[in-house]
């Protein structure tokens, strides 16, 4: 993308005037129908509405537009009066600061109020309401953030965001230790947007504010920290960019069970670049798990996820991942399905690209016979059907059947038959699972 005016020399000041800096072309969210409605129930009696944030910034880049927010200096309650008496659907999901989500044709938007910062502790921000362009940009984080744009494609853009852009600048508004103390979440933010839209080396200014309050990350909620760490993980650069974290201190703040980034950028390399399976691709989660010390095992990574209050899925998804496979790329088939039916196509994908990536992290040039076989391997998983074969002919009750008591033990019994039951190809029926799970019980007694 080529700036429309390198405005690089004015640094933290204001534009000189109100006048917009840029254009927009005639996007298709910002034609359509759904947009224009909104727009005109808004602007009525000397409101002004533009869209802010993120969307300009991604549209301005070149980048895909996801959300759609947009600002006004209509206050909460009139926007709400304007969007209902519009017969637009309109949802106050944080009314208190300011922000109501419209919905036309299924298409959402993100309304808030101009807003500027009363007080500020690090963690959450009191807002009062204003009809103020320049002290609502002022309170948002980076350069490229406080661009707005109006229906017609009007750029705004009060701090050089348009050059900074162009350029890979991820610069803070005003003083970065100032932006930073208003809420210690934007350390993280900065690298993630230097891992997005940055270009090296980073901002030396930046870097200073984050190594100096790098130690106040850890008076965030675990909720908030993983959200934003989740999001680093889901970029391309994640290697390059735990590395810059590390350099700055940061690192060992939210994530001291990191340990080297060889296996994370082998994995990378592999998800992104290297294998051409529709299955497989970049992931968050897995990205995270390859970054952990392999003496961290199983304890680091429910450590992580009760820090970062993780959902059950993904906390039990990332402890399997700790684990190291125990099935050789090269294994025979009936191995490989016997794995597959007991564990499932996932996790077995998941720990395959892990074990293929310390191997790869380790040794670049693999053997091309070794580097076939985990191809091959990859290949079955993608092309399993459970259900082509059997299911499992026992359960629980027939454990408890042959007098078990409830608990471990039941499990226990009833993997050792299924274990045998898949050694021999999932053909024994049900009672010739019964006699084997008799023989299993007597060994348990």
């Amino acid at each position: 993308m080529s700036p429309t005016v390198d405005r690089s020399d004015l640094y933290d000041v204001e534009s000189q005037g109100d006048a917009p800096m840029g254009k927009l072309p005639p996007l298709p969210w910002l034609t359509a129908p759904e947009t224009i409605e909104l727009f005109e129930s808004l602007q009525v009696d000397g409101a002004t509405v533009r869209f802010v944030g993120g969307c300009v910034r991604d549209a301005l880049a070149n980048r895909p537009v996801n959300d759609l927010d947009v600002a006004t200096s209509s206050p909460p309650d009139v926007t709400m009066e304007l969007l209902e008496r519009a017969g637009i659907r309109a949802i106050p999901t944080g009314i208190e600061h300011g922000t109501i989500t419209a919905v036309i044709n299924g298409q959402t938007y993100q309304i808030t109020t101009l807003r500027e910062d009363v007080a500020t502790d690090g963690r959450r921000a009191t807002v009062t309401f204003t009809n103020d362009w320049f002290a609502d940009a002022r309170r948002r984080d980076f350069t490229f953030n406080a661009m707005t744009a109006t229906l017609q494609g009007d750029v705004y853009d009060p701090y050089g965001g348009i050059a900074d852009l162009a350029y890979g600048r991820v610069r803070f508004i005003g003083k970065a230790v100032d932006r930073i103390t208003e809420d210690y979440l934007r350390i993280l933010r900065f690298f993630r947007f230097q891992a997005t839209h940055g270009r090296p080396p980073a901002n030396k200014d930046a870097l200073s504010a984050c190594r100096q309050l790098a130690g106040n990350l850890n008076t965030l909620s675990g909720e908030r920290v993983r959200d934003e760490m989740m999001r680093i993980f889901a970029t391309v650069g994640i290697a390059d960019t735990l590395l810059l974290m590390r350099g700055e201190g940061v690192l060992e703040q939210v994530l001291p069970e990191a340990g080297d980034v060889g296996r994370l950028r082998a994995l990378v390399w592999l998800t992104t670049r290297a294998i051409k399976l529709d299955s497989v691709a970049l992931d968050p989660l897995r990205n995270l798990a390859a970054s952990l010390s392999v003496d961290q095992g199983t304890n680091g990574a429910d450590a992580i996820a009760t820090r970062w209050k993780m959902s059950g899925k993904n906390r039990s998804r990332l402890i399997q991942m700790a684990i190291t496979l125990d099935l050789e790329a090269d294994a025979p088939r009936a191995s490989i399905n016997k794995y597959l039916y007991a564990h499932g196509p996932d996790l077995l994908r998941d720990r395959a690209l892990l074990q293929w990536a310390t191997e790869v992290g380790m040794e670049a040039r693999l053997p091309a016979e070794r580097t076939a076989a985990w191809i091959a391997l990859l290949e079955v998983i993608e092309e399993w059907d459970p259900s082509t074969f059997p299911p499992f002919p026992l359960n629980g009750e027939d454990v408890l059947a042959l007098g078990i008591a409830p608990g471990p033990r039941v499990g226990e019994a009833l993997n050792q038959v299924k274990d045998w039951w898949c050694e021999g190809g999932f053909k024994a029926d049900s009672d010739a699972c019964l006699e084997k799970l008799e023989e299993v019980a007597d060994r348990l007694d």
